[in-house]
C-alpha cells in the first residue's frame, strides 16, 4: 500500500503556540482552510481509494476537500488523534510534553501527568493503519497531526532512525508518503523531500536539542 500522511491546516491554536491535543480542538483559520483547499491540487496525481482523518476537528476539516476531490467521504477514527498531554494541555511551554516524546524510543513508558505513553499512542494508531489496510486499496492518505506522526513514522518505518524525524520539519499541511503493509513500512518522502541515504545519514548525525 502507498500511504499518504498529512499534516492538518492551520489553526488560531498553531499561530498562539497552545499546546492543543484534546477533543474536539481549534478549528481551521481563514489559512487553514487555504491550506486545506491546496492539498486538491498538490495530491491531484495520486489516485486516492481512501480518505481517513482523526476526529479532530481540524483534521476533519483537512481532509474534507481533498476526499470530496476524490469522490470519497472522510472516514474519522480516533486512533489517529493527537498525543494527548494530560496535564499539560493548552499550555504554551511545549518543552516537557517534547522532552517525554523524545525519551519514548528507550523509556516508552514515560508520560506527562494524565498523559498518553507510547504504547497507548502506538496501540490506537496502528489500529487505524490496520483498519485502512483491511480495505484492500492500494493508495490511502490519512489527517492527522504533527507530534503523532514524528513519532509513529520513525517506529514503523525501516529505513529512518527512530527519533530522527523529531529535527524534521513537518509545516501545516505538508504530507510524508511511506509504502509498505504489515511486515514494513518504507518511508519514500518527507514534505517534498526524497528521503535517500544521505537524507536519513544527516538526521542522524544531528546533535539532540
Amino acid at each position: 500500500m502507498r500511504l499518504i500522511l498529512i499534516r492538518h491546516g492551520q489553526t488560531q491554536s498553531n499561530v498562539d503556540h497552545f499546546l492543543d491535543t484534546g477533543h474536539p480542538g481549534a478549528p481551521l483559520t481563514e489559512l487553514g482552510l487555504v491550506q486545506a483547499a491546496s492539498l486538491v491540487d498538490r495530491l491531484a496525481a495520486e489516485p486516492i481509494e481512501l480518505m481517513y482523518s482523526s476526529d479532530l476537528t481540524r483534521a476533519r476539516q483537512t481532509a474534507e476537500p481533498l476526499a470530496a476531490s476524490k469522490g470519497l467521504t472522510v472516514v474519522q477514527h480516533a486512533g489517529l488523534r493527537e498525543i494527548y498531554a494530560g496535564v499539560d494541555d493548552m499550555s504554551t511551554d511545549w518543552m516537557p510534553y517534547v522532552a517525554v516524546l523524545d525519551t519514548w524510543h528507550t523509556s516508552p513508558e514515560n508520560h506527562l501527568e494524565g498523559g498518553e505513553n507510547w504504547p497507548q499512542v502506538q496501540q490506537r494508531f496502528d489500529a487505524a493503519v490496520s483498519e485502512i489496510l483491511d480495505s484492500g486499496v492500494q493508495v490511502a492518505a490519512l489527517v492527522s497531526h504533527g507530534a503523532a506522526l514524528r513519532v509513529w513514522i520513525p517506529f514503523v518505518a525501516g529505513n529512518v532512525p527512530v527519533g530522527g524525524a523529531r529535527h524534521w520539519r513537518l509545516d501545516n499541511t505538508d504530507y510524508a508518503i511511506l509504502e509498505g503493509d504489515r511486515d514494513g513500512w518504507t518511508l519514500l518522502s518527507w514534505a517534498d523531500e526524497d528521503v535517500a541515504a544521505p537524507f536519513v545519514a544527516a538526521v542522524e548525525s544531528l546533535p539532540t536539542e
